[in-house]
């Protein structure tokens, strides 16, 4: 397996949240929370591709730590969604060190004004050369759906970064359009509340914004790059 940094936030994995929350326990053992066979994995990369995306698939988490790496030219700007896939990387961890990029992430949460930061990220933070995040579920039919309560996630994603990178675990892949909604909504947001109680203290989070990508953009060949793992990852 290939070296990756640790993931610092061990406490917002969906096995330490099933443990920790009474409310997600129920989900503990839930099919979502595994991966698929490869066969179903090598399904969703054909539908991706023959939707206009990008696709490279990893074995382990380390392969995709060195993918994301390989992707991103030295100068380019960077800024990353909240993703616990990334965390489980590693990839949060090394961004707060020295990298070859500009990590416009730092800058937005170095401003501790709420509405100055809020701009920064409505701002800068959606117009970054290149935007890491995840998904809550990639379809065998080839799209991908996610979604956020403030915006900010699903603009970059949609048009404001010049280059989107999503990395999903084999977890995530389902059959269809229909089924990435329940998906998302029955346990990607239940393991996203359980993260926002612990981390902000607050009842759940909100499915605010929800948004499908059915193809690539036809006038921007390649600017979203999927990388699959065939690990399970995230929720």
């Amino acid at each position: 397996m290939a070296a990756h940094p640790e993931n610092t936030h061990i406490t917002h994995t969906f096995a330490a949240l099933a443990k920790s929350d009474a409310q997600l326990a129920p989900l503990a053992d839930h099919h979502y929370s595994k991966a698929v066979s490869a066969e179903r994995v090598e399904a969703a990369k054909a539908g991706l591709e023959k939707s206009g995306f990008k696709v490279h698939v990893v074995e382990t988490r380390g392969d995709a730590f060195h993918a994301i790496k390989n992707l991103i030219p030295a100068g380019a700007s960077v800024n990353n969604a909240h993703s616990t896939t990334l965390e489980e990387l590693g990839f949060v961890t090394y961004l707060k060190g020295e990298t070859a990029w500009n990590n416009v992430h730092a800058t937005i949460l170095a401003e501790k004004d709420p509405a100055k930061q809020a701009e920064l990220r409505r701002t800068i933070g959606t117009t970054v050369d290149y935007y890491l995040t995840s998904v809550a579920a990639v379809t065998e039919d080839g799209k991908l759906a996610h979604g956020d309560l403030s915006g900010s996630k699903v603009g970059g994603v949609a048009f404001g970064a010049g280059n989107v990178i999503v990395v999903a675990g084999a977890n995530k892949i389902v059959k269809d359009e229909k089924e990435a909604f329940i998906r998302t909504t029955e346990f990607a947001l239940a393991a996203e509340s359980a993260r926002a109680r612990d981390a902000y203290g607050v009842p759940a989070s909100a499915l605010v914004n929800y948004e499908v990508l059915r193809s690539g953009n036809p006038f921007a060949p390649g600017r979203i790059q999927v990388v699959l793992v065939k690990e399970a990852l995230g929720f």
